[in-house]
């Protein structure tokens, strides 16, 4: 007596199903990566119609709320000449990049530069700050 099976296995393998699935991750990490922000810090900057550009060793960010950025950390004020030794460690003559949002009142820009010089004279650094601008339209 011999017994046929009804179903029958096929070993063809069809990859439509594997190529719609590749098609479908690819728009979805298309469309996540424009959605994610970089983890930069939003600063209007003020205009400017200089041209000059400096190698850029280091980077302090004062935001719209007034608060200090060195290299990304938050920082408060009172610390800001530890963090600016921290971070320069032992390049005496960097460049640091001062990236201060248009509504921040002078007086915070000056605060950054007092502690730029102290950390001068305790060290006998010469490190130089420069005032980052955006181009005037």
């Amino acid at each position: 007596m011999a017994l046929k099976s009804r179903y029958k296995q096929d070993l063809n393998f069809s990859s439509a199903s594997m190529s719609d699935l590749v098609f479908l991750l690819l728009i979805f990490f298309i469309l996540l990566s424009t959605m994610v922000s970089p983890n930069a810090i939003k600063l209007l900057l003020p205009g400017s119609n200089s041209r000059t550009m400096a190698r850029q060793n280091h980077t302090i960010y004062i935001n719209d709320r007034y608060q200090y950025f060195v290299e990304q950390t938050y920082v408060e004020a009172v610390d800001l000449e530890p963090a600016i030794l921290g971070m320069t460690g032992s390049d005496p003559e960097a460049t640091i990049v001062l990236r201060v949002d248009r509504t921040v009142p002078v007086q915070y820009l000056v605060r950054v530069m007092d502690a730029v010089n102290n950390v001068n004279e305790q060290t006998g650094h010469k490190l130089k700050t420069i005032l980052a601008t955006a181009p005037n339209e």
